[in-house]
């Protein structure tokens, strides 16, 4: 069907349907997976796309770099497999850091979706497995080698069977087996879903491909973008970060270029990558950066690659922020993460209405290993999330993932799964950073180990530093920086720690910045701060 024959009204009820079928997919997901990064922290996403792997449709709650970079991953299988060897009931998978989303536990899963004998798009999805092998996710691998099993872009379903090789390898090399697999087959679920319902509304309004309707959507979104960009004032924007690093912090650069409804944004003279695992692919550098001006200038458009087209991202090989192999990235968020706010700060002046001051990202995570009592391994994490930057209008809120959107982990979950104790989880004072509207606080949480074998914890931990706190605008003061103690004494949260038997750890996560001159805020708020405790007397 030509794309002329979609009128205002048709296309709005085939697209929208399109997003309530990977909606209805990633629900799916969640009910028959296995492990709290699914069920309880959202940490997955599901997508479709044309035949040439371009987004079409993205779950709504899904976490934003997959939506990026899942279509990226389905391009490269398309290169990788030839259409005569593929056919109905293939599901094919990859963890591959360059080809998938940047670091090996996000498993991406694809299933090319088949009419008549030709493939007319595809469905995928990608979860954070609750395990990968390989040392206990931290920040001190040197190289991928180190970090788990990767999985090569090969088929894990061959006309709906399972590749029973690749399980055993899989059940071989995790931790915890049965969660891994039955996070896998969720996925499976996920994409048959979606090419059932998909080819259930081609049929129903007799369309023989996606391709005039993907133009159509594309085409629409994409003028909606440009159109947003030249409301910039054209010309060159830059802003740069620090995060904490290792022995000394990393340096993040940002050139912007506005012209003629297109966005650049180029990472020259960003630090060069580590022999650690903070570093990151350029899919997922493209993915955050992307996501950072979509947010700022088209936060109501449905995501597709349409909003992208406008949008060139560079990175200078061998940097920080494109790394080549064999760099580590299972932590690549502690950098990653830093993209959305930089592109916010460089556009503050040009849209203060439409930013906010800085996060407390990246989002923080304890990832926590050992033996029961009766031998058996147990391996998982739990999510916790700092404090969200104020705008020229309100406080930022509490406690809350930006820009990821995963959500923190119960206590009741955490101690199910885990041999611990939770001792606290509470708000955290004078977290926020001052201003006329105050930063959103974070949060504490503390644990002990409770099993009388010893534990390993590894932390997704960045904002240590005081000058890699989450940074206010117009203004506003600086969140509090992050803090990760043991027994009450400070660690390196960037290298793995053994906590015996009764040991504690508590996390403090960092605050937004504040937005305004603290001198400005209305007396009425600061009482209310004072009666919340968010700020001490």
């Amino acid at each position: 069907m030509a794309s002329t024959q979609f009128d205002a009204i048709t296309l709005e009820l085939l697209w929208s349907r399109l997003i309530s079928i990977v909606d209805e997919a990633a629900v799916a997901m969640v009910r028959t997976s296995f492990s709290t990064n699914v069920r309880e922290s959202n940490d997955f996403a599901c997508v479709l796309t044309d035949a040439r792997g371009h987004s079409l449709a993205q779950a709504t709650h899904s976490i934003p770099s997959f939506l990026n970079t899942v279509p990226q991953t389905i391009r490269h299988f398309i290169d990788e497999f030839a259409p005569e060897d593929l056919q109905p009931g293939d599901v094919l998978i990859t963890n591959d850091i360059w080809q998938g989303t940047g670091h090996l536990p996000d498993i991406t899963l694809a299933k090319p979706i088949f009419l008549a004998g030709k493939i007319v798009g595809w469905a995928g999805s990608v979860a954070h497995a609750p395990d990968i092998g390989g040392r206990v996710r931290s920040a001190d691998a040197r190289s991928v080698f180190e970090e788990g099993l990767q999985i090569p872009l090969m088929k894990i379903l061959r006309a709906g069977v399972m590749d029973p090789v690749l399980e055993k390898i899989v059940r071989k090399n995790v931790r915890v087996p049965d969660q891994v697999m039955g996070d896998l087959y969720a996925q499976i679920t996920a994409v048959q879903r979606i090419e059932q319902r998909v080819l259930a509304q081609m049929h129903e309004h007799g369309l023989q491909s996606l391709e005039g309707l993907a133009h159509e959507i594309h085409t629409r979104s994409e003028n909606a973008m440009r159109a947003a960009i030249r409301r910039i004032p054209e010309g060159v924007y830059r802003t740069s970060a620090v995060t904490d690093g290792l022995a000394e912090p990393i340096r993040l650069e940002m050139t912007m270029t506005v012209k003629d409804g297109s966005i650049e944004v180029d990472y020259s003279g960003t630090s060069a990558q580590v022999p650690a695992s903070i570093n990151v692919c350029m899919a997922y550098t493209k993915a955050y950066t992307c996501y950072g001006i979509r947010t700022a200038l088209l936060p109501n458009v449905a995501g597709n690659e349409g909003v992208i087209y406008p949008i060139e991202v560079t990175a200078p090989p061998g940097s920080i922020l494109n790394a080549l192999p064999p760099a580590a990235g299972g932590a690549r968020a502690l950098v990653g993460h830093m993209l959305p706010t930089m592109v916010l700060r460089a556009l503050a002046d040009a849209l203060p209405d439409q930013v906010i001051a800085t996060t407390g990202s990246p989002l923080w995570c304890a990832n926590v290993a050992g033996q029961r009592t009766d031998g058996s391994s147990y391996a998982s994490m739990f999510f916790m999330n700092g404090g969200y930057g104020a705008s020229n209008r309100r406080d930022g809120v509490n406690v809350l993932s930006w820009p990821s959107n995963i959500s923190s982990t119960p206590v009741e979950m955490i101690e199910q799964l885990l041999p611990v104790r939770v001792h606290h989880r509470q708000l955290r004072q004078d977290g926020g950073g001052a201003g006329e509207f105050r930063g959103g606080t974070g949060q504490e949480i503390k644990f002990e180990n409770c099993s009388p074998n010893p534990m390993v914890v590894s932390f997704m931990a960045e904002r240590t530093r005081p000058e890699a706190a989450a940074e206010g605008l117009a203004g506003g003061k600086s969140g509090a920086p992050g803090v990760v103690l043991i027994d009450g004494a400070p660690c390196n949260a960037k290298v793995q720690q053994v906590l015996e038997p009764g040991a504690c750890v508590e996390m403090k996560t960092p605050g937004g910045g504040g937005y305004g001159a603290p001198d400005r805020r209305a007396p009425e708020r600061l009482a209310s701060d004072l009666r919340g405790a968010y700020v001490g007397a």
